[in-house]
């Protein structure tokens, strides 16, 4: 029955409402359907959540106006910014304070866009210290590897930086618990034949699933391009109808440069965290499979 929540605040001035409207729209608010008569202006604006909460037995420790965000710091420096457009720097130090902790286990500023017994509005700004607030339930996947088994399919071509993959992976697995044991590498000359043995190491139901390794330049003909979009969907399709997770390392890329920024040079190790993303299928599938 109950859609969403408005709450309607009178703002005693059109200068006021202006700046308010400048502020919301800088920060990034949604907005909504505004309405305009003789009599005057309404804006509204948008936010994923919305609360209402109501206080006895002491006055509220905080303003009546409260925006709940992520990442503080940068909204308020955002906010500061937007002051210097209206305000002189010394106002700025009266109006705005300073990031705070509170006796609710959050971090909160505030902002005072008018001042004044008749037009006072003060706005509130914060953010919870608990990474879990708000957050949504989800099966998400464990990231330790221990009992389970994995297969790394590794292309020799462009082996300067398969190998490079390859130790990213295994560096990824074994951080994470598996044991060496349960670890199986299969070395195939190119990409073109990864997602055939992939698909044969899939079938052998010997595996909780399946690290695919490769690296993919561009050359003077289609060649690339044909390649590259068969690899893909031949290990698509091999996890699709084995039920086996595969993850996909496979390095597209324009120049020798690019591919070793992302062998570990500056971009990470793609190797490892497609191992990182295989573990965390795993995971996934044996909490799905309890709930079925």
């Amino acid at each position: 029955m109950i859609k969403g929540i408005t709450v309607v605040s009178a703002v005693a001035s059109a200068d006021t409402f202006d700046r308010l409207n400048s502020l919301l729209a800088a920060l990034g608010f949604e907005p909504g359907k505004g309405w305009k008569d003789d009599k005057g202006r309404g804006s509204a604006h948008l936010a994923p959540l919305g609360n209402l909460e109501f206080v006895t037995g002491r006055p509220p420790a905080v303003p009546p106006l409260l925006v709940e965000v992520t990442q503080l710091d940068q909204v308020h420096a955002a906010v500061e910014k937007w002051m210097l457009a209206y305000y002189r720097t010394e106002e700025i130090a009266e109006l705005l304070s300073a990031v705070e902790l509170t006796h609710w286990n959050s971090r909160l500023f505030t902002v005072k866009i008018a001042t004044g017994e008749a037009e006072a509005l003060t706005l509130g700004f914060w953010q919870s210290e608990n990474p879990l607030h708000h957050k949504p339930d989800a099966v998400e996947g464990d990231l330790s590897a221990a009992g389970m088994r994995f297969a790394i399919v590794t292309a020799r071509w462009n082996a300067v930086i398969t190998d490079r993959l390859l130790q990213g992976s295994l560096d990824g697995l074994y951080r994470s618990g598996a044991a060496k044991a349960d670890v199986e590498i299969v070395r195939v000359p190119g990409a073109w034949e990864i997602p055939s043995a992939a698909r044969t190491l899939a079938e052998s139901k010997r595996f909780d699933a399946v690290i695919t390794l490769g690296c993919l330049l561009r050359g003077e003909t289609a060649h690339y391009e044909a390649i590259y979009t068969e690899v893909a969907r031949g290990i698509g399709q091999s996890q699709q109808e084995t039920g086996v997770p595969h993850a996909f390392g496979v390095l597209t890329c324009e120049t020798l440069e690019q591919a070793l920024d992302r062998a570990g040079v500056k971009a990470g190790n793609k190797g490892f965290e497609a191992a990182v993303a295989a573990i965390e299928m795993v995971s996934i599938q044996k909490k799905l499979a309890v709930k079925l």
